[in-house]
């Protein structure tokens, strides 16, 4: 050991590291797309919950509840009413843990995420809810809804006008009855 550089041994180790630093690359971000509103997450959930509408005169398919995720639901709705998203995300999580395929649920748990700017998740979420629900009525809409603003978060002008579409889509008039 040399006592006059007692950590020259370690130097050339160093040096590698440092020589093998400046050899690294970086890339540069994706370039990122503007988005295409100005909506608070707020607004954002209140657009979707708009579009459902009443429902007034339209099929639509209500599922069975289950008694401690209707609990759970309504433990959400209070929280998110007093401004406790996360707390009220949740809530709807613990539900969903219970049954992991209602749209219905997988919808309230979307606009959670709208709230907590959680967008690619409420994408995501409305995308699942879509795929399990009926394809029609106001819970159809609010999936399509919650798809068109998260699109026009990420500046998906296409997607949005896409899921903007296929909002009154989703308007089937009920069958008559006899």
């Amino acid at each position: 050991m040399n006592h006059r550089f007692p950590h020259a041994p370690r130097l050339p180790a160093i040096a590698l590291v440092l020589a093998l630093a400046g050899c690294a690359t970086t890339t540069p971000d994706a370039p990122t797309v503007p988005p295409l509103t100005s909506a608070t997450p707020a607004q954002m959930v209140e657009h979707v919950r708009a579009a459902a509408g009443d429902g007034d005169g339209e099929l639509d398919v209500q599922p069975l509840r289950d008694s401690q995720v209707e609990d759970l639901r309504q433990r959400a709705e209070r929280l998110q009413q007093q401004g406790h998203h996360a707390d009220a995300a949740a809530a709807l999580d613990q539900a969903i843990a219970l049954v992991a395929d209602d749209p219905a649920l997988l919808q309230e748990r979307a606009e959670a995420a709208l709230f907590l700017g959680e967008y690619a998740q409420a994408g995501e979420l409305a995308e699942r809810a879509l795929a399990l629900g009926s394809g029609v009525g106001p819970l159809c809409r609010r999936h399509q809804a919650t798809r068109e603003q998260v699109s026009l978060v990420q500046g998906d002008a296409a997607g949005a006008a896409e899921a903007k579409a296929a909002i009154e889509a989703c308007r089937v008039a009920r069958p008559p009855r006899w």
